[in-house]
């Protein structure tokens, strides 16, 4: 038997002096008498655990400490049922394309589970709220931390819009066009008389109402296309034709928000809830961002919903809701 111990020290702020420090001690047995091979990759292991566990335990001891950047307004589109390999590279998605090559490009992103509405629950609350399909979410109004909830209590404010939602604060759960409550997540803490973490019925928006004068928007903005604009489909298209109708949709809704954004303090985020294969634990997916600081290029850092959410809310200093709190934080893409 070998022991290797690992220490992690960590300064709360410049002038606390009172250190933290996190210890990992391992155990481990070599991969053959007189080997050092397996010691060492173990010990490497151990040390890659506490990084994780101490980023997890500082993101929990200071949940409000708000970002140097807090954007202005921030747009978040949800794409549907594509891997990043469908979608980046592919000419049948020339706008799409055109905001991966001018923001960032997450290159290691993934959408959390199979299939869609946990993923949508997942960013924007953090969890999956129990959830494992696509039927309506049990126990609604759910009561449960969440996004647009902490914007709205810091002062800030929120909205989802949703292609073809027959109406300001409708819960049907689909309708003419081809909404589906299942990609409104917020719909689920919408309550006539909201308590603590619930929504209004004003924050359950049509898309039609997405104004068109940007300075309107909400602090952060949630848009859903329907079916046959977020790349799901009925079943029957082709899936060609899928991706160009999303790319078109995309620059004829979004696009003129996509240059505001980088000349007035503002974000736009493209993402989609899981890629295409069901049976893939991988999940791959893109993820966009383009925005005023936003630095261009492609970025290799494992990311997925939960990551997003975390930075979504330390550009506003919210508290970190569900497993936000346990993300690893989006580094670099962000100017100084």
């Amino acid at each position: 038997m070998r022991f290797c111990k690992t220490t992690l020290w960590i300064k709360k702020s410049p002038s606390d002096f009172n250190d933290m420090a996190l210890t990992s001690f391992g155990r481990f047995r070599s991969a053959k008498p007189g080997s050092a091979t397996g010691f060492r990759t173990r010990c490497a292991e151990s040390a890659r655990f506490v990084q994780a566990a101490l980023a997890a335990a500082l993101a929990i001891a200071s949940p409000a400490a708000a970002a140097d950047w807090s954007p202005s307004h921030i747009v978040v589109v949800i794409e549907e049922n594509h891997a990043f390999e469908q979608i980046i590279g592919n000419p049948d998605a020339p706008f799409i394309n055109k905001l991966a090559a001018e923001g960032a490009l997450f290159t290691d992103a993934h959408g959390i589970t199979h299939p869609s509405q946990p993923n949508y629950l997942a960013l924007f609350s953090g969890s999956t709220q129990n959830t494992a399909g696509d039927r309506t979410v049990r126990g609604t109004p759910l009561g449960t931390p969440n996004l647009g909830a902490a914007l709205i209590a810091k002062g800030y404010s929120f909205a989802g819009y949703c292609e073809d939602l027959p109406e300001v604060g409708s819960l049907k759960s689909s309708a003419r066009g081809g909404y589906a409550r299942k990609h409104n997540p917020w719909s689920n803490w919408q309550a006539a008389d909201p308590g603590a973490n619930q929504l209004a019925a004003h924050t359950n928006q049509p898309f039609k109402n997405f104004p068109s004068d940007f300075t309107r928007l909400p602090t952060v903005a949630f848009v859903v296309p329907n079916l046959y604009n977020d790349q799901h489909g009925d079943g029957f298209t082709s899936d060609r034709t899928l991706i160009r109708d999303s790319d078109d949709w995309l620059k004829s809704n979004i696009g003129a928000y996509a240059q505001w954004a980088v000349t007035h303090d503002s974000l736009l985020i493209v993402t989609w809830d899981e890629d295409d294969n069901d049976d893939s634990p991988l999940n791959h997916i893109a993820t966009i961002m383009v925005g005023a600081r936003v630095k261009p290029g492609r970025y290799d850092q494992r990311i997925d919903h939960y990551g997003v959410l975390r930075m979504i809310e330390h550009f506003y200093g919210l508290p970190h809701a569900g497993a936000s709190a346990g993300a690893a934080p989006i580094v670099g893409v962000v100017r100084e």
